[in-house]
């Protein structure tokens, strides 16, 4: 087909792709157009479809085809090429004005990629794609079109310049800082400063402007977005999260400051804002939160005064004039530019302004009036509580002799919130809209910032609190005594009562020890017995039912509660404890603690078809399980024995099989609490410990009898299995003792390990049963604390280590089998397979067992586990052991192990076993999870340590002649396969060199360990390595390059010993420390081109 033909077909291919109803004839052309964007001959084919211009989305697929090319690792395409693809774009957007917007965004992303990607590029000692201002100017001075396309070509090169994308997420980290860098340094203050006078010549002429138009509408789209980009520019390399820009602080450069020294800039967007339309306005808004958040030390005092005071102004002139604030977008945009005013200034500055008293009178107002308005914008609710929990955490600090005026404001907006979310009640119930309190994490987040708010004037939110609750709680208790009660009532007066515990709850918690007084321990006590009372009532009519809402208000309250009045920093004085006395006899702590433990026990009964309240429920007893003092009280209290006694699905009935799979996970939390209640006074008491396991002791003995019988086709019988691993996993993570274990592994072992096994034998298809197995052993493995110190004479390690190799072996066996899709590989194959890594790691490392002891007495047991490991990683496509965070992390750390301790048994893997471990180690050391590439790093110095040895062993002949065993070094497997394949350990000598050189190295100490080795090993390479770098340099650099690296091999022997590598990781440091500076200095032309070469 020639070229012609092959045009017209892509033509066709993108029209079917964009247009077609038919979803196949869609993943055909889908496919064929990947196809094309790969194949090497797609550069003049696009430059065709370009030239004909006769489909917009051949034009796009040119535009992304091109930038694919040029973002492509290996760079393909030379200087001269990349400097026409840039000339031709330009040219391009120039003489097509009309142009699809799509289309323009492509170009525009061609042109901003390729100028980034050659930042350093010279031709002739001239930086070939700086001139960005210049090429853009013509742009500038145009029609409409033109100067809107000028602009975006800016607009998009500082984004472009600011984030990371994947083609440099395979590049240095450093590079793209060094770019961003020297852009920020030498263009984007020019940029800014373009966009501010274009933004002023427009707001002079708005009247002739028509925003209607959009051509017009665009252009200045486009340029708010310009200030808004250069604004919002990384600076300083922090890449903020920006879910978190409440606590944002914009780094401006010290060479902005005329910039924001000048009245001008600040008022231009405050005028923006004034005159432009709502569709518009909100940008200029964004700017104005941008410039709030300038850095601190941009400013002396005086200056920082002054700043401020424009600032408060501007915003002082919206809130008089609120109207364009009726605008989602707008109103958002300001909520956040109030929340900034308090996280950037404090407030002994703010209440130095001009007309602080009119400005915190507005706030207040604006404030109460948006929380009236619970409906409107409910996102934005956040940032205006930020506002005043910033200001009032901020007045114990506060050393202005002028009045914050917060003891009168504050209380307005505390009693605007509660008043607001109960009015909100009927309306929601009525309407049937969304209830916000189903959103727990936003309920959680305003209460947190509520408890800092409610707690100025503690004494009036008191108030108003008892005085609400009262009144509900009294309508509550009619409506409940009153059976004709219409449900839309009821449902009404729960709701208000939830909000109302809530707020009590979050009211408690935020008391803070340094700021908090009798009286007020006392008002918390009129609270606390308030919701106590409540309590009563609704668990009197759980048997007819209750309010799930209500239930989670109430453990969020006892959740509050234990942090601020239970544990032993609690004053036993408390005026809280005084006040629960005198109301409901509840006299100290133990008295307390017996309700809430009443409470847990009653919401197990009653509740367990609600997993959530479940959950909670089990998180507040694990909670007051793991305080030193409060467990010592609770095993005192007759609940608490109760609980310990009568652990069945007969008083709980989430312990049953009538439950969901999922909502069985909270048994494991539950024993956990349940563990560590008895080990309090357990002791050596086996016959305790032996009563306390009579509900498992049956269910195993009845589990045994039906699987020997056959019957494990019942779905019965199934979740038996799945709750009992869960809970003697609870268990054994709470028997962290010496004594408490052996109690737990006597009674397991060799009774039921077998029933175990053989479940898994059945159920190894199903990860809802294999997991819980699995963890459970992955636990008993697990050394913690040191229980698993057996005696000398005790055969209990390598009992424990049998069980744990024969689990892996029955499940690694059978899984290998098991054929899944690709997106159920990690839930239904790899999850298992994890777990096992982490089994067997655990069992490695737990220094418990003579693992010599194995082969001496024949005993497979530890062979079987590692040709299991060997088999089950061979399963893995390369690719999934990064992709999957859990199991890099348990992959990694046992190999590890492996490499430190076991190292005999990787010499005798076959050469593509071991091929495979160094690709992934290799792969490793490039990873983004820095515990793996530090995993990497110690494993690979093992291996290099065992080769060198190997290679090196002078004395060897001498232990031949004295009949010593030892492998020679040619016989040796693995020196066999490392001199068959020598171009791995020099991709690894490599990219350990290349990351220490160019790259944002957070372990240096880490990779220094391999390198010494690898390079010992590999001296030619390193050699022609060293000579390829310093040739590569500019002819002025090469002899201070050739020095750094003769400093780096200074004083270094031919050895591994320690000494040597202390001296070496010194050396390399250094080392590192002259290639950063140099890369820092004004010519940085040469690091580029190296490190180009490094990652080719």
């Amino acid at each position: 087909m020639d070229e012609e033909s092959e045009v017209i077909r892509l033509e066709a291919l993108c029209k079917e792709l964009y247009e077609s109803q038919d979803a196949g004839a869609r993943a055909e052309a889908e496919k064929a157009l990947v196809s094309f964007q790969n194949s090497p001959e797609s550069l003049g084919k696009c430059q065709r479809l370009l030239d004909r211009g006769n489909s917009p989305y051949a034009q796009l697929l040119a535009t992304t085809t091109i930038t694919k090319l040029i973002s492509r690792s290996t760079q393909t395409l030379n200087l001269g090429q990349r400097i026409d693809i840039r000339n031709y774009v330009l040219t391009y957007l120039w003489s097509q004005p009309k142009l699809p917007q799509f289309v323009v965004q492509g170009l525009v992303t061609l042109f901003s990629r390729i100028t980034k990607l050659g930042w350093f590029d010279s031709e002739k000692d001239e930086f070939v794609f700086r001139a960005v201002i210049t090429d853009v100017t013509k742009f500038l001075q145009g029609s409409a079109e033109h100067c809107m396309m000028g602009v975006q070509l800016l607009s998009q090169l500082t984004c472009e310049m600011n984030q990371i994308s994947e083609a440099d997420a395979s590049r240095s980290l450093t590079k793209h800082r060094k770019i961003a860098s020297s852009f920020r340094d030498t263009q984007l203050f020019e940029i800014f400063q373009l966009s501010s006078t274009l933004l002023r010549t427009a707001l002079e002429n708005k009247n002739n402007l028509d925003f209607n138009d959009s051509a017009q509408h665009g252009l200045m789209t486009q340029l708010l977005r310009l200030a808004h980009n250069c604004l919002t520019f990384d600076f300083i390399g922090t890449s903020t999260d920006e879910s978190s820009d409440d606590l944002c602080t914009v780094q401006i450069p010290t060479a902005w400051r005329p910039a924001f020294l000048e009245y001008a800039t600040l008022q231009l967007f405050f005028d923006l804002y004034s005159s432009l339309p709502a569709s518009l306005s909100p940008l200029a808004l964004s700017c104005l939160v941008q410039i709030a958040s300038v850095r601190r030390s941009l400013f002396n005092n005086a200056e920082r005064g002054k700043f401020l005071n424009q600032l408060v102004s501007g915003v002082r002139k919206i809130l008089q004039n609120p109207q364009d604030l009726s605008d989602p977008n707008n109103y958002h945009e300001f909520c956040r530019l109030l929340a900034r005013l308090k996280s950037n200034y404090q407030l002994g500055e703010l209440v130095m302004v001009d007309n602080y008293q009119e400005s915190i009178q507005l706030m207040a107002k604006f404030t109460v009036e948006s929380l009236q308005m619970w409906q409107f914008a409910p996102n934005s609710i956040h940032y205006l509580l930020s506002l005043w929990q910033r200001m009032v955490a901020s007045v114990p600090y506060v050393k202005a002799t002028e009045p914050h005026l917060l003891e009168t404001y504050t209380p307005e907006v505390t009693h605007a919130y509660i008043t607001s979310r109960l009015e909100s009640v009927a309306v929601v119930v009525r309407d049937g809209l969304e209830d916000p309190l189903e959103d727990l994490g936003m309920v959680g987040q305003q209460l947190d910032q509520l408890s800092v708010i409610g707690r100025c004037e503690y004494s009036k939110t008191c108030q108003l609190l008892v005085q609400l609750f009262d009144t509900y709680a009294r309508e509550y208790q009619e409506l409940c005594s009153n059976h004709a009660t219409p449900e839309v009532e009821l449902k009404t007066a729960e709701g208000r009562l939830t909000w109302l515990v809530y707020i009590i709850g979050s009211a408690v918690g935020g008391r803070v020890s340094f700021n908090s007084n009798e009286d007020h321990d006392a008002m918390d006590g009129e609270l606390v017995c308030r919701v106590l009372q409540l309590m009563q009532l609704t668990d009197s009519r759980l048997s007819q039912g209750g309010c799930e809402k209500l239930e989670l208000a109430l453990l969020s309250f006892f959740e509050q509660f234990r942090k601020i009045y239970i544990g032993d920093q609690v004053q036993k004085t408390s005026k809280v404890y005084r006040r629960l006395s005198e109301v409901l006899g509840l006299n100290d702590e133990s008295m307390v603690l017996s309700v809430i433990i009443r409470k847990v026990i009653t919401n197990l009964k009653y509740w367990g078809a609600c997993e959530l309240i479940i959950s909670k429920t089990l998180q507040l007893l694990s909670d007051l399980s793991v305080g030193y003092g409060t467990v010592r009280k609770l095993v005192k209290l007759e609940e608490v024995g109760f609980l310990l006694s009568n652990h069945t699905a007969e008083h709980y009935p989430f312990l049953g099989v009538n439950v969901g799979v999922t909502e069985m996970r909270c048994r494991s939390m539950f024993y956990t609490s349940l563990g560590r209640l008895l080990m309090v006074d357990l002791g050596e008491d086996e016959d305790k410990f032996e009563a306390f396991m009579i509900p498992l002791t049956s269910a195993f003995e009845s589990l045994g009898q039906v699987l020997a019988a056959g019957g494990y086709n019942s779905e019965e019988v199934r979740k038996t299995v799945i709750g009992l691993a869960r809970d003697l996993r609870g268990i054994a993570f709470a028997f962290n003792t010496k004594t408490s274990y052996m109690m737990l592994f006597d009674w397991i072992y060799p009774t039921y390990t077998p029933i175990l096994q053989r479940a898994v034998e059945i159920w190894f298809q199903d990860p809802q049963v294999t997991t819980p197995i699995l963890k459970l052993f992955a636990e008993l493995v697990q050394n913690r604390s040191q229980r698993l110190q057996f005696d000398v004479s005790s055969p209990n390690g390598i009992l424990l280590f049998r069980e744990a190799s024969k689990i892996i072996c029955t499940y690694g066996n059978r899984i290998l089998d098991v054929i899944v899709s690709k997106d159920q590989m990690y839930p239904l194959k790899l999850k298992g397979i994890s777990i096992c890594f982490s089994m067997l790691k655990a069992a490695l490392c737990g220094s418990y067992v003579n693992f010599g002891v194995f082969r001496l007495y024949g005993d497979e047991a530890l062979d079987n586990a590692l040709n299991t490991f060997v088999k089950l990683l061979l399963s893995i496509p390369q690719t999934d052991l990064l992709d999957y965070p859990k199991l890099s992390q348990t992959y990694y750390v046992l190999l590890e192990c492996l490499a430190q301790d076991h190292m005999a048994f990787l010499a005798t893997l076959e050469p593509q076993v071991f091929l495979y471990i160094l690709a992934s180690i290799s792969e490793g050391l490039q990873a983004l999870d820095t515990m793996v590439c530090t995993g990497c790093c110690a494993t690979l110095d093992h291996i290099v340590t065992y080769l060198f040895k190997k290679v090196t062993n002078k004395v060897w002949e001498g232990k031949k002649s004295r009949g010593n065993s030892q492998t020679s070094p040619e016989n040796d497997p693995l020196v066999a396969v490392i001199k068959m394949r020598p171009e791995i350990l020099q991709q690894m000598l490599q990219t350990v060199l290349n990351i220490i050189m160019f790259e944002d190295c957070r372990n240096q100490w880490s990779m220094s360990r391999p390198l010494l080795g690898l390079i010992l090993l590999n001296e030619d390479y390193f050699q022609n390595l060293r000579d390829q770098i310093i040739a590569s340099q500019q002819a002025d650099k090469r002899a201070a390059m050739m020095t750094w690296f003769e400093n780096l091999m200074e004083g270094i022997e031919r050895n591994l010993l320690t000494k040597n590598r202390d001296r070496f990781t010194q050396n390399l440091s250094v080392f590192r420390r002259d290639i950063n500076d140099s890369l820092k200095g004004p010519n940085v032309t040469t690091a580029t081109s190296v490190n180009d070469m490094m990652t080719s």
